[in-house]
């Protein structure tokens, strides 16, 4: 439909396009540019049903002070995902080609409608390290454990339509789509006629903002959500409230785009963005760098915003033509934005609902930690505040469950060893324990098995690692790196001989200007070797550490550290060793490795000597950004990224030698720990049953505030007395070939027992117990038992559960395993204080009810400690085609005494409602299917 009268067409010198002019829309010329790019999106998908000219005429009349009522549906451009994400859409992808089947229906029905792309980048781990075979004995190991997924993957490449997949070793997923994936602006043929508009995208990983900063609207889903969007249903969502931000100035010589990056996360954080557009603005964005733009897009999970977007510039143009884009691509972009007024004109200032700045020039270097992006230190004051930080983790005992949680056989191989820069002595006794008065100290004594001797204490870096996609897509602070490296090298300073060091880039381009300007032999001497082009240390795939350090920490319940140059410092999520966890630029990364401690103040303390016997310090070797920007110009230029990507979809000998499955459906095996058949659909009938009111329920975990999705969802490695441990050894798997729950996603036998398993999890059930564990009520007494065995006595007894929780609950990334484990538990209803968006979503989309307790109210204050029976009554109005506010809550005592409360609903579309209805979003995309 065009109501507006909107189709017309757009000529880029030989080619014409249509397009759908915004200028057809009274108010659009007002509107944000997030705003016009979802209004286009409306106005081009218009079909009188989803999309009405209600919806259309809503988002032009947009009003910046209203609070979000208005739903609209958005229809991604495409989809992208990463393997630990990506893996499970696509077994829920075949899995519903089977059910389509069972229905009457076609199952090539099942295919993505818009492009979807994934990206293997999650599965290396950093086993090797500090030697030149790191990388290639990585990608080794990587395939041995994963060739079951990677076939399924393969196969999934030629069964699906549409559907495209990048091997493992290319890159990381944001960088590889912001320099080749990206389209900027769509072209595809409708009805014989090449169409232009916008690109957008959902992904599976969160940091898929990390696109906004092409101009790029984008942001994470569930993979409940990524699937449905493949499938042509649009996201439902309310038009949100835009935050305008503006930039002025120009970063100071001594900060970093990283320490930009943290500087806006506090501040966002800190103003409240959870749900809202950010967007860039101002003079200053032209001073902002794309690489720059895409790492402050990249950490929109972490101030909590949809989305963090820059508009598209000159800036933009620049650097799709230094990724390769072509030149008819790139005078498409300019001339399709200019004509839509999307084009950024600094003198304009658009209306926003909500207003923030930021002078550049104040920027200070910055670290974060110990446990949450937003937890901003001037690294001026590091060494103060982690001594107050220290306190909090002394007396934190390593559990039983966290000794020992990688297996044995992925011990590290190979280590950096006494090999020192030329002219220096090997080091051998050396101390983290150096200048440790005031503060708690526990030196032990390490001797190693090449010889290295050192002592280890609280606060000793124990891994340095220039990792995640946030920071290694930009040249600025990798190239500043590699010449702090090389300038620590000629003063004679080293790494400390404790402290694991790798650099896992974003793209091979890196290391392609690494060697070209020549700093890569700097990294290495001090042992940054590349160990793998994929996420590793930012997603918990930091490897274990050497056996003896290991042991001395826990041994010793030493409190070490980690610092890197990720997103995510989550507690339990970087290693199991490792309590204290710092995000910091890749310089600040090298900086640290070369003190050995967070105990360290760069100002006054010295790195070591030189030759000459003089004390240096870090201002001695920081990097100059005047030679950073000449090294980034004489380094850098477009057949890097034409030689790396010409060949991205083919991979390596590894990738085309896996023998691949064929077929329309996929031929399940039986024996497979890795790739199951999940249980969505089975009795499922072409009608869905009326909703039943929730009665007799226990709870099944009672939690606080801020309990992420790395809580909930199953990630890292576990124990062979775990509940997933114990089921692999029953189906033949050695200890040794666990393998990590990210790998085995496409099981869904080992993610229900991961579910509510993380090591750090604290279940307000049991008193001072961390980890998976909860008390069983079906058992007289209610005694203590694991999560996933006290799930299964309370199905075969019939019992429904609930989950009570705090604030901010679901908060980090989007794991669709945090609702599809949630819900396969027998979880009916979650009540929390408040939601994040996307586990909020996704709850919804397994069947799961998210309900919010009263304003101001809490578990706590209304007197709730997890032992009551709870029913939920007024769920059936939805079977009325209608969505109640609020919901009636009772929960009652052993005493018999009742407490009773109106919980808010949150299904907060009539989309959400549908889904809700079917028992899902899947079930409800199936139903349609096969009713076609």
């Amino acid at each position: 439909m065009d109501s507006f009268g909107a189709k017309g067409t757009l000529k880029v010198a030989d080619s014409e396009y249509e397009i759908f002019r915004l200028a057809a829309v009274e108010g659009a010329e007002k509107l944000p540019y997030s705003l016009k790019v979802l209004l286009e999106n409306l106005l081009r998908t218009e079909d009188g049903a989803n999309i009405t000219a209600e919806h259309v005429k809503a988002l032009a009349a947009w009003d910046p002070e209203a609070e979000p009522n208005t739903e609209i549906q958005f229809t991604p451009a495409r989809v992208i995902m990463q393997d630990f994400t990506g893996v499970p859409c696509v077994v829920d992808l075949a899995t519903m080609r089977e059910a389509v089947k069972d229905l009457g229906g076609d199952p090539k029905r099942v295919n993505p409608l818009a492009p979807a792309e994934l990206v293997i980048d999650h599965s290396v781990q950093i086993d090797s390290f500090g030697n030149p075979n790191a990388i290639e004995r990585n990608m080794e190991i990587e395939y041995q454990r994963n060739g079951e997924r990677y076939q399924f993957l393969r196969w999934g490449q030629t069964a699906f339509d549409d559907f495209k997949v990048v091997p493992p070793g290319m890159g990381i997923v944001h960088q590889v789509n912001i320099e080749r994936l990206a389209r900027t602006i769509m072209t595809r043929e409708v009805d014989g006629v090449l169409r232009a508009y916008p690109d957008t995208c959902v992904g599976t990983d969160s940091h898929t903002t990390m696109v906004n900063g092409l101009g790029v609207l984008g942001w994470g889903v569930g993979g409940i959500e990524a699937e449905a969007a493949m499938l042509g249903q649009p996201v439902s969502m309310l038009i949100p409230r835009v935050v305008g931000f503006k930039l002025t100035g120009e970063i100071p010589a001594g900060a970093t785009a990283t320490d930009v990056v943290l500087t806006i996360t506090e501040m966002l954080r800190k103003h409240g963005v959870v749900g809202k557009f950010v967007e860039f603005y101002g003079e200053g964005v032209g001073k902002v760098p794309l690489a720059n733009r895409a790492t402050i897009g990249n950490m929109s999970p972490e101030f909590g915003s949809t989305a963090a977007i820059f508009p598209i510039d000159d800036i933009t143009l620049d650097y799709l033509r230094l990724t390769g884009r072509s030149e008819e691509q790139v005078a498409l972009v300019e001339a399709y934005t200019k004509e839509q007024g999307l084009w950024h004109d600094p003198s304009k200032e658009p209306v926003f609902s909500e207003y923030l700045e930021l002078d550049l020039s104040t920027v200070v270097p910055s670290i974060a930690g110990p446990k949450r992006p937003q937890d901003r230190i001037e690294l001026s004051d590091s060494k103060a505040q982690f001594r107050k930080d220290l306190h909090n983790y002394v007396d934190a005992p390593v559990t039983a469950e966290e000794a020992g949680s990688f297996p044995a056989s992925d011990a590290p191989e190979t280590n950096i060893g006494d090999e020192q820069p030329e002219g220096q002595e090997p080091i051998k006794r050396v101390s983290a324990a150096a200048g440790a008065e005031g503060r708690e100290s526990k030196p032990v004594e390490v001797t190693m098995e090449d010889g290295r001797e050192f002592d280890l204490d609280h606060g000793a870096v124990s891994i340095a690692s220039i990792t995640s996609c946030t920071n290694t897509s930009n040249p600025s602070v990798m190239l500043a790196a590699a010449v702090l490296a090389r300038n620590a090298v000629e003063k004679g300073l080293a790494s400390k001989p404790w402290v694991k060091t790798s650099i896992a880039p974003g793209s091979k381009v890196v290391t392609d200007y690494y060697e070209k300007s020549g700093l890569i032999e700097y990294l290495e001497k001090i042992g940054f070797y590349v160990v793998g082009y994929g996420c590793a240390t930012c997603i918990g795939n930091s490897g274990p550490l050497e056996p003896e350090i290991s042991q001395a920490i826990q041994d010793n319940d030493l409190s070490v550290t980690a610092v890197l140059s990720g997103n995510r410092n989550f507690e339990g999520r970087i290693n199991p060793d490792v309590k204290m966890n710092y995000l910091a630029s890749p310089p600040l990364v090298i900086a640290y490795a070369l003190a050995g401690t967070m105990d360290f103040d760069f100002e006054k303390d010295a790195l070591g000597t030189d030759a000459e016997g003089n004390e240096v310090f870090l201002k001695d070797i920081w990097p100059d950004p005047a030679e950073v920007q000449r090294i980034i110009d004489s380094s850098i230029d477009t057949k890097m990224f034409d030689d790396s990507y010409s060949t991205v979809f083919e991979g390596d000998e590894r990738w085309k030698s896996l023998p691949t499955p064929e077929g329309d459906t996929f031929a399940w095996d039986s024996e497979s720990t890795y790739v199951r058949k999940p249980p969505y659909f089975e009795g499922m009938t072409a009608q869905p049953e009326p909703v039943k009111d929730i009665e007799g329920a226990r709870v099944l975990a009672l939690l606080g505030d801020s309990v992420t999705t790395d809580h909930i969802s199953p990630a890292g490695s576990f124990k062979s007395d775990s509940p997933a441990g114990q089921y692999l050894i029953a189906n033949g798997v050695d200890r040794k070939d666990f393998n990590s729950y990210g790998s085995r996603r496409g099981n869904h036998e080992v993610m229900i027992r991961g579910t509510f398993a993380n090591i750090r999890l604290r279940n307000q059930l049991l008193d001072g117990v961390e980890g998976g564990f909860t008390r069983d009520f079906t058992q007289e007494g209610g005694p203590q038992s694991t999560i996933y065995d006290a799930s299964v006595n309370y199905e075969k007894a019939g019992t429904p559960l609930v989950v009570l929780a705090g604030k901010e609950y679901g908060s980090g990334s989007s794991r669709d395993w945090a609702a599809k484990g949630t819900a396969l538990l027998g979880v009916r209803a979650v009540i929390a204080e408040s939601y994040e968006r996307i586990h909020r979503s996704n709850l919804i989309g397994m069947g799961v009810l998210p309900l919010q307790y009263p304003q101001g109210e809490s578990a706590a204050t209304l007197g709730l400690d997890g032992t009551e029976t709870f029913s939920i009554a007024g769920v059936t109005e939805l079977n009325e085609g209608t969505t109640p506010k609020t919901v009636k809550v009772t929960a009652t005592k052993d005493n018999g005494s009742t407490v009773e409360f109106d919980a808010i609903l949150r299904i907060d579309t009539p989309g959400e409602a549908d889904y809700y209805r079917n028992g899902g979003i899947l079930q409800y995309v199936l139903r349609s299917l096969a009713a076609k």
